[in-house]
């Protein structure tokens, strides 16, 4: 396994999005005290797991609660605490769960009441098929937008990247094998691109690598690692692309018929997925809506037609993990000062 350049922390698992029509008032009463809480998560997310498989008989489904569950940096957010355990595992769920509190309180308000585990696996389920579908959307439409932004290039690619096959991505594409290529190998060396593409051994595409287009222009400083880290165009297009743009839907529907175009203006629905980051009261950017998007960008640039959290060697559950454990956990106050710096970028990039 290749040696990372960078640190890499206690892994920060799981992110949840909640769904805007989701409405699960209750009665409130004392909260729970931290391992009921503890055992109540994870009897949630067997409940959940069970539920999945039963969707159709037969058929089993990965479950991709973690990476599909999406956290949004919503406003007056608060730290979220560390449980006292020494199982990791433990520590990155309820690190999650306490986001979770924080942006959605009406599930906050249920797990503090006392309802039944029937209506709490319930919304469980909800909460995941509502980030599943979300996960699913945000992709469709990167998939598209990434095409146009790499076609708009100079030179343009050879052969051109196509908006709906996948196939001639990824490292089959000396474009987007240059823009997903780990900064630990030169991609412009031909014998690099020809090992990586036989699967060497020594090449190998795992999380423990930043890929080159997170930083600005793809320039990676090996004396200054962090040097314009997730500070990539395509990133940042990205970011605006699913937060603050028209969703494909729309854009879609501004090449459609003039009655067609009429009748998506006066809906109710079109209007709210304009703008998620209004939608979600998304006042400032968080460290895990860019874990987020990074890893909705490497699944666009990649060959892969469909989502799975293990894309041959490459996990994409680590690499988000790993991005959010260097923005939310840095290891000395001055890595604290260049995360807070990079924040104040981003917010200045997306916000104004």
């Amino acid at each position: 396994m290749p040696t990372s350049k960078f640190p890499l922390n206690i892994l920060i698992r799981g992110q949840w999005r909640p769904h805007p029509n989701l409405n699960l008032n209750q009665t409130t009463t004392d909260i729970q005290p931290l391992v009921a809480l503890k055992r109540r998560i994870a009897a949630l997310e067997e409940e959940n797991a069970d539920l999945r498989v039963r969707r159709l008989p037969g058929k089993k489904y990965e479950s991709n609660n973690s990476i599909g569950s999406i956290g949004l940096g919503a406003a007056n957010e608060s730290d979220a605490d560390i449980m006292d355990s020494d199982n990791p595992e433990e520590n990155r769920r309820y690190r999650s769960f306490k986001k979770l509190m924080t942006w959605c309180p009406s599930v906050r308000k249920l797990l503090r009441s006392s309802a039944e585990h029937e209506t709490l696996a319930f919304a469980y389920s909800k909460l995941n098929e509502s980030s599943d579908g979300a996960r699913g959307d945000d992709s469709a439409g990167l998939k598209r937008a990434v095409a146009d932004w790499l076609m708009e290039r100079t030179p343009t690619p050879n052969p051109p990247i196509h908006k709906q096959n996948k196939s001639g991505r990824g490292f089959y594409h000396d474009m987007t094998g240059e823009l997903l290529c780990p900064v630990d190998y030169n991609w412009s060396d031909p014998t690099v691109r020809a090992s990586i593409r036989d699967y060497h051994p020594d090449f190998r595409i795992t999380a423990c690598s930043w890929p080159s287009f997170l930083y600005k222009d793809g320039r990676y400083d090996p004396q200054n690692p962090t040097k314009d880290l997730f500070k990539g165009e395509l990133l940042v297009k990205a970011f605006k692309r699913v937060f603050t743009s028209l969703s494909s839907t729309d854009e879609e529907q501004a090449v459609d018929s003039m009655g067609r175009s009429a009748l998506g203006r006066n809906s109710g629905e079109r209007r709210t997925r304009r703008d998620i980051s209004t939608l979600v009261n998304m006042r400032s950017i968080q460290p895990r809506a860019i874990a987020y998007i990074s890893v909705q960008l490497r699944f666009a640039l990649s060959s892969s037609g469909s989502w799975r959290v293990v894309d041959d060697e490459f996990n994409n559950q680590e690499f988000y993990d790993n991005i959010v454990d260097y923005l939310e956990l840095p290891p000395t106050p001055e890595a604290a000062k260049e995360v807070d710096d990079l924040l104040l970028w981003w917010n200045r990039k997306v916000f104004g």
